[in-house]
């Protein structure tokens, strides 16, 4: 292996966090005990074993990257949480007794760890060959969630629980496991992007409780026909999540396609002229760390890249150039004036009306016009906090730009708590300073 590939590995793995490494050991754990006892008492039902393992592989071969960078397999979970909940396999597999049918001794709850890790390996193995890197932590993830389905479900069966009883039992499991997953990835999202707990699991909601109903309804669907009408059902009942998956792949593309062109628009200020290189870079990724400071949920966060990005698209409108596009030396009128200016366009996309008003505010000051109040008549009308934000990063960036000098840095937010009064939003400023402080911008 050259230096550079090391090199590339260690950083890899220095992108890692404690939590991820945590829940990768883990489920390293599960899959070590898992095969140990697959090894020594041997693999149960291994044509049944086979044909989840190959939906599994299939599923993980169809993974797709979700936004907030969220990587999903539905149909390896769907399929994985079908096995730990598979009952029989057929009418002769089944009690006689029973009309779902219960399997005298089926497979354990640690054959489903295994088949579902050696699923897992071999539908991740075509994409490592075309060179994506694995993401550990999402395997981990699933594998885990699959593991409580299965650890909470399989030793049921020996209790010969009536068939509404079982759907039940099928019911709060999956649920249970929708929660795990979710908590879990909060947990880490939250070490990692450093955002606080409580906004982070209420985005892993928003983003994955769709997706999750989805999966879960299908691993059941899966788990049910499978007794009922064996093997053949699980081509029948895979096809809605198959279709769900394309559905949210197609919204992701979307996300992205969105992105991506705002980014490209982004730079056509940086061509011109009319600002510094890696300027709107520079004040979104501020923007965005700023708004996770203060709790913004991703959604809202993903407004305030939009805008962070375009900021300054109004400066295509001056005949002659702000020296070194610094706007924060521009007179208030001129301010103004670009930011409707960039807000007019942003409009013309049709789609982007948010992100438009978030622009046109960013150049008002943080006490701004007036609205009835109980004590004097009136009292002070903030601009949004998005528009606040930018106002905050894109001043810091006009007046520190690229530099590293922290003295420097230092000086620029004592001069904008200085305007804090009524330029800038002195609680903005405070989450700029925190930021700031926790280490270099890249």
């Amino acid at each position: 292996m050259s230096g550079q590939a090391r090199a590339r590995d260690r950083a890899a793995w220095q992108t890692i966090d404690s939590g991820q490494l945590l829940l990768i050991a883990t489920a390293g754990l599960f899959v070590i005990v898992a095969i140990a006892e697959v090894a020594a008492v041997g693999l149960r039902q291994p044509d049944v074993a086979v044909i989840f393992g190959v939906l599994i592989a299939l599923g993980e071969l169809f993974r797709m990257v979700m936004p907030g960078n969220r990587e999903v397999a539905p149909i390896a979970s769907a399929g994985a949480m079908g096995y730990a909940l598979l009952v029989g396999v057929g009418p002769e597999g089944a009690a006689p007794d029973a009309p779902l049918g219960v399997v005298a001794a089926g497979h354990s709850a640690l054959q489903v760890v295994a088949v579902t890790a050696a699923g897992m390996l071999v539908g991740s193995l075509p994409h490592v060959a075309v060179g994506r890197s694995a993401r550990p932590d999402a395997m981990a993830r699933r594998l885990f969630t699959v593991a409580v389905v299965a650890l909470c479900f399989r030793p049921l069966l020996s209790l010969h629980l009536p068939w509404q009883l079982l759907l039940a039992v099928m019911c709060f499991v999956v649920v249970l496991s929708c929660f795990t997953d979710m908590l879990i990835a909060a947990m880490i999202r939250a070490e990692a992007v450093r955002a606080r707990f409580g906004i982070a699991l209420r985005d892993e909601v928003d983003a994955k409780m769709a997706l999750c109903a989805a999966t879960s309804a299908t691993a059941m669907l899966i788990a049910v026909a499978t007794t009922a009408m064996g093997e053949a059902a699980l081509l029948i009942f895979t096809v809605p999540i198959l279709v769900t998956q394309f559905a949210f792949r197609r919204y992701a593309g979307i996300r992205a396609t969105y992105l991506q062109t705002v980014r490209a628009l982004s730079r056509v200020t940086e061509v011109g002229g009319y600002v510094e290189a890696g300027h709107s870079h520079r004040v979104s990724r501020l923007a965005v760390a700023m708004g996770r400071e203060l709790g913004m949920s991703e959604e809202e966060l993903l407004e305030l890249e939009y805008a962070a990005l375009m900021h300054d698209i109004g400066q295509l409108s001056l005949g002659d150039p702000i020296p070194g596009g610094a706007t924060v030396l521009a007179s208030p009128a001129e301010q103004r004036r670009i930011a409707e200016l960039g807000a007019e366009v942003i409009k013309q996309t049709g789609v982007l009306d948010r992100v438009a008003h978030i622009v046109q505010l960013s150049s008002h000051p943080y006490r701004t016009g007036r609205e009835p109040s109980g004590d004097d008549g009136q009292r002070p009308i903030p601009p949004p906090l998005a528009g606040r934000i930018i106002k905050v990063a894109n001043a810091y960036d006009d007046l520190v730009g690229d530099s590293a000098d922290r003295d420097r840095g230092a000086a620029v937010l004592e001069r904008l708590r200085l305007d804090s009064a009524s330029e800038y939003d002195p609680t903005v400023v405070e989450a700029l300073s925190r930021v700031v402080d926790r280490g270099p911008r890249q």
